[in-house]
């Protein structure tokens, strides 16, 4: 592998995150501890426990969710577009460089600043509510594997975008509101039988449940099976990207 290479990739967009720290890092940051305050701090407090679980607490692993899904996804698709939308994919793809280093390179750095972002969080959420972490070698797995996911994910939308309109279409229509409608503020056993199995078809819904459980040991859905979901969805990811640089699907004309 070029190594070379890849971290020239990975030094460029980390540069590019500190450049535009605030918009980067501080605001995701900033919009969640609002969370924490309004919901953990204001009202959880008038809220009855959760499986045991203050309500403050038991907010914390999706709200995390919520910012590393957005953030890996806008990150990691916006990273690949701009080379598309400034002409210099071409350079990029004539340049010695592998398929495999470019998207080592794109996801790497992209994951590593929702990594960043998800710590930076926790850490914030310790100010607000009581919090206690289970098992924080799985927390720390759980969320490595969900940046890295969704960051892939989100490279394969920038490779497919062909505007900021539709760049933007899958982050704020999509992804933001499975968050929502994926536990992240309720237990999916507190819904109704009907809405509980709907619910079961909302993929985000297997990631905020293992999360979950990393922190109180507690899960809407046992653990075995949240794993396999978050590996299918990873192999489906690494599928499409191949597929995309062995057809040249939207980067070669």
């Amino acid at each position: 592998m070029n190594y070379q290479a890849v971290k020239s990739i990975y030094t460029f967009e980390m540069a590019r995150a500190f450049r535009t720290i605030t918009q980067s890092i501080v605001s995701p940051v900033l919009s969640t501890a609002l969370y924490f305050i309004v919901f953990g701090s204001a009202i959880g407090s008038r809220m009855e426990n959760i499986e045991g679980v203050e309500y403050g607490s038991f907010i914390v692993p999706g709200l995390i969710m919520l910012s590393v899904l957005t953030q890996s996804v806008s990150n990691a698709s916006f990273g690949i577009y701009m080379p598309k939308f400034m002409g210099t994919m071409y350079e990029l793809l004539s340049a010695p460089v592998s398929y495999l280093e470019i998207v080592v390179g794109y996801v790497g750095a992209a994951a590593s600043k929702s990594l960043l972002i998800g710590v930076i969080i926790l850490i914030t959420a310790g100010f607000f509510v009581d919090l206690q972490i289970a098992h924080p070698v799985w927390m720390m797995v759980f969320l490595l594997l969900t940046c890295i996911s969704f960051s892939l994910f989100g490279f394969i939308i920038g490779i497919w975008a062909k505007n900021f309109e539709q760049l933007q279409l899958v982050p704020l229509l999509i992804i933001t509101p499975l968050v929502f409608l994926g536990g992240s503020f309720y237990s999916i056993s507190m819904l109704p039988p009907v809405w509980q199995t709907v619910t079961l078809f909302n993929p985000v819904v297997y990631l905020i449940s293992v999360f979950r459980w990393s922190f109180f040991g507690v899960s809407d859905v046992p653990v075995g099976i949240s794993l396999f979901m978050i590996a299918l969805f990873l192999g489906i990811c690494l599928t499409l990207t191949w597929w995309i640089f062995r057809t040249g699907y939207r980067i070669r004309t």
